[in-house]
Order: C-alpha cells, then sequence, then structure tokens
C-alpha cells in the first residue's frame, strides 16, 4: 500500500495550466472491475437467494459512492479496500462462504476442521469499514488522529458487525432454511462471537498498519 502514492500522484495531475485537478481515473477503473467480477459471480452461483444476501452491501453500497463522489470523493486508498471487500463478498456469495474453493484449499493445507472463508470475510468487515469510518470522521468531525479516533473507529466496526449478526438472525426468522447457507455457522456454535472478534481484529489491524498510508492519501485529495 505504501507504493501507491506514485499512481495517485499522477492520477491527480494539474492539467496543463488550468489550475484544476484531473479526475482520478483509478476509481472508474476498479468499478467497470468491480462490475464485470459482480456479473461473473451471478452466473449459476451455488444459491441464488444466498448470491443476492452476500452481494446486498454492494448493490446498496455503489450507488451511494457513485452518487456522492462529486461533493465527497474518498481516497484512492478507500476506493482499493472497498474493491478488494467487494471481491471477497461476490467470491462468498457465489459459492456460499462455506463452500469456497480457496477456503477448503486452506482447510487441506493447515488441517483445519472446517472451511475458514467466512472468518476471511469478517476480518474484513473490519478491516475496510476502519479506514472508511476513519476518513470520514478525520474529514466531518473535530477529531484528529490519536486515541479517542482509534478506540470511536474501532467501536464504528463492533458496532457495524454487530448490525450484520442481527441481519443474519432476522433474516433467519424470516425465511427459515434458506438462510442456512447465509448464516454460514457450519455447526460452531460460537460463530457470532467469532465474526465480531474478527472483525474487531480487522478494524484495529487496519489502524495500526495503514493510519500512516491513509493520512498521506487524505493530503494528497486536499
Amino acid at each position: 500500500m505504501a507504493g501507491t502514492g506514485g499512481a495517485e500522484s499522477s492520477t491527480g495531475a494539474q492539467e496543463g495550466g488550468t489550475g484544476k485537478r484531473a479526475v482520478p481515473r483509478e476509481p472508474l477503473v476498479l468499478l467497470g472491475a468491480m462490475g464485470a467480477a459482480l456479473a461473473v459471480s451471478a452466473v449459476q452461483p451455488h444459491d441464488r437467494f444466498t448470491w443476492f444476501l452476500e452481494v446486498a452491501p454492494i448493490l446498496i453500497g455503489v450507488p451511494v459512492l457513485v452518487a456522492t463522489h462529486r461533493r465527497f470523493p474518498l481516497t484512492l486508498l478507500v476506493y482499493r479496500l472497498l474493491f478488494v471487500h467487494a471481491l471477497i463478498l461476490m467470491l462468498g456469495g457465489h459459492y456460499t462462504y462455506a463452500e469456497v474453493p480457496l477456503g477448503f484449499w486452506v482447510q487441506g493445507a493447515l488441517g483445519l476442521a472446517r472451511n475458514h472463508y467466512d472468518r476471511l470475510g469478517h476480518l474484513a468487515q473490519g478491516f475496510v469499514p476502519a479506514i472508511v469510518a476513519r476518513e470520514i470522521l478525520l474529514r466531518r468531525s473535530p477529531l484528529r488522529p490519536g486515541k479517542w479516533l482509534f478506540f470511536l473507529v474501532a467501536c464504528v466496526c463492533l458496532a457495524i458487525s454487530a448490525c450484520y449478526e442481527f441481519v443474519e438472525w432476522w433474516t433467519a426468522l424470516l425465511t427459515g432454511d434458506s438462510a442456512t447457507a447465509f448464516l454460514g455457522t457450519q455447526g460452531d456454535p460460537w460463530d457470532t462471537q467469532w465474526d465480531m472478534f474478527l472483525a474487531l481484529v480487522g478494524a484495529l489491524t487496519a489502524q495500526l498498519t495503514l493510519a500512516r498510508v491513509h493520512d498521506r492519501h487524505l493530503e494528497r485529495l486536499g
């Protein structure tokens, strides 16, 4: 991530003598790639209902980002992280989290008792929103980098994770067995607690590893 500054600087270079910054092209490239990947993931998924539930955050979030990109553009770091997170969601949606081949490969390689791809998904559920929340708080609140920002970002990510567990619960109540693949507990009675714990780990890890990189991206965004 630290080596991405050159690309952002070039895409944000000023147009010859006009004093206006060129519109970065990378978000458009990421949007197009994400749309293509979403279309591929929709081809004969393991379970159509589960696919829809898993990619619903993309179907909701992307229109919001597109509608607000002119008055509140995000840093390229955030767009890149959101793109990766979308890929994780689409892969889990296509196969269902308990059936993702990558998870089976890791399970066999490490001798694990179950497919842990859903753990990756919940780790990302904390990691990516942490940088998004950090950006919004730094740009729209009096908060500055420090302990309170770190703490509140972690709280936001835990709240998001808890709300997602509510959605899973309500979906199960409304649809019964149809939501089994969406829940992806794989018989683990502590699956909900693991999900929220990994989201917290992701939020802490993102801030510890990307805070300085994120600050540089914010400076370039100006």
